[in-house]
């Protein structure tokens, strides 16, 4: 998947007996500053108003009316205060263009020995009255670490950037469009969730029975020349020594299906019934297909668990890297704030420095080893990485979520599986939480720090429920 480049709507607020130079200052800073990290501006042109500036109802207008001509293509609001701004020249444009998008406010910081006339900004005091505004008129916003900050400066350069995360998550769940395949595991009532209650938050799911999928795979000839490609496809990308040929081939007729179908209805993710009918009546694990998808940045879960790809799918807006299904599965040892993440075998292989393809050791103890291969086994190195999780509440009505950040550790692990050894500070006050509120035994994983980026996607302009473990 080609994630889209962002672009932003820019308001550079004014108030008229401020000097004029810092509204041009500030247009020349921020317009560099975007261009460096390759976003996108919509700003009005410096002669459609005075310098470009938003002060007045009548700049408003033309403000919001250059917006909803590239609403289509605007991800998030930019406002910057080079002096104290317009307040209500900034929410009025808001509201005006009718976007409803993440919004960052900005403001200029004094300089100590440039309290005149001629230089004198007070953005300090007019950040407060611009978020005042945004308060009444409803608008939910993000502020920069610093109070008053140069556009220039590290500082909100780390700010840009998060921010630009949080556009990205934001977009993609409000037009999300998740693929359900078969049915959850008939045990699993862990995997429930509420599609209502996802579409309320702009998210689609799309259903489509295992049995389908089943015939259209067995119409496929062995050499028909999609399956040859497919099949070079999944050995270009995972070792298959010791896999028998047949189930390759069944492998890649399974997974022509699955892209022609997510294809026909633009789907971005899917959830897959992987056990047990899959191997009972077609002979293989798909982990493979599963972990070449969210390879490609289209992220695909376990046992049908769509609130567990939407929370892969938020991870790989957040950082644009893949994103993986977890177990929260065993303790290690007696460390209180180590554990073991494991799944049969279905992690993008960026998580690992080595990695082949075999068969689900658990699942064959019933299902035979013969039916059960497909799988990538690997263990993730050392680094850092982040998790959530997202569940629909239906007796609240909610959407609940919790995110934190971790770290991927080389300790000791001999054991089969997609793995990963990881260390989380106050894991214990975490595992608490999961379980007094109902959370699933899944997570979300991603190999970069992300969750203060998910927590204020989520709280802020997803209005979820949000539990950050920091």
């Amino acid at each position: 998947m080609q994630l889209q480049k962002i672009t932003l709507g820019v308001i550079v607020g004014n108030r008229d007996f401020f000097p004029d130079r810092l509204v041009t200052e500030g247009r020349q800073d921020i317009l560099k500053v975007l261009k460096e990290f390759n976003i996108d501006a919509v700003i009005l042109d410096d002669h459609a108003t005075k310098l470009g500036g938003v002060e007045t109802w009548e700049h408003a207008k033309k403000c919001a009316a250059l917006f909803q001509e590239n609403r289509h293509r605007i991800d998030g609001i930019l406002v910057v205060l080079p002096n104290f701004g317009d307040e209500k020249g900034v929410a009025d444009t808001i509201k005006l263009s009718g976007l409803n998008v993440p919004i960052l406010v900005q403001a200029y910081p004094d300089d100590l020995d440039q309290f005149v006339v001629e230089r004198r900004r007070d953005g300090f005091c007019g950040k407060i009255s611009v978020c005042n505004n945004l308060v009444q008129y409803g608008f939910p916003f993000s502020l920069t670490t610093l109070h008053t900050v140069r556009p220039t400066s590290d500082s909100f350069k780390a700010d840009l950037k998060k921010f630009v995360a949080v556009c990205r998550v934001v977009r993609g769940l409000h037009r999300a469009r998740l693929g359900a395949i078969g049915a959850r595991p008939g045990n699993f009532n862990t995997t429930r969730y509420s599609e209502k209650l996802l579409q309320g938050s702009g998210i689609s799911v799309t259903t489509l029975d295992l049995s389908e999928i089943f015939g259209w795979a067995n119409k496929l000839a062995d050499n028909d020349p999609k399956v040859k490609a497919k099949l070079d496809t999944i050995t270009g990308y995972v070792r298959t020594d010791g896999v028998p040929a047949p189930s390759i081939v069944k492998m890649a007729k399974m997974g022509i299906v699955i892209d022609d179908w997510m294809a026909r209805y633009d789907l971005d993710a899917t959830a897959i019934q992987c056990w047990t009918s899959l191997q009972q009546n077609y002979g293989v694990n798909v982990c493979t297909l599963m972990s070449m998808m969210s390879e490609q940045l289209m992220p695909s879960a376990c046992e049908v668990d769509i609130t567990g790809v939407a929370s892969m799918f938020a991870l790989t807006m957040a950082t644009e890297k893949p994103s993986a299904l977890v177990d929260w599965n065993n303790n290690y040892g007696d460390d209180p704030n180590k554990c073991v993440l494991f799944h049969c075998g279905n992690w993008a292989k960026s998580f690992f420095n080595d990695v082949k393809m075999a068969n689900a050791e658990i699942l064959a103890t019933t299902l035979g080893t013969e039916n059960t291969y497909g799988t990538v086994a690997g263990r993730v190195p050392a680094g850092p990485m982040s998790y959530a999780r997202v569940t629909t509440e239906d007796r609240t009505g909610r959407i609940r979520t919790y995110v934190g950040d971790g770290q991927f550790i080389d300790d000791k692990l001999d054991t089969f599986g997609s793995r990963a050894v990881v260390e989380v500070p106050e894991l214990q006050k975490l595992m608490r939480y999961v379980c007094k509120n109902g959370y699933e035994h899944h997570a979300a994983m991603v190999a970069a720090p992300s969750a203060e980026i998910l927590a204020e996607a989520f709280e802020t302009y997803m209005d979820w429920e949000v539990y950050y473990h920091s």
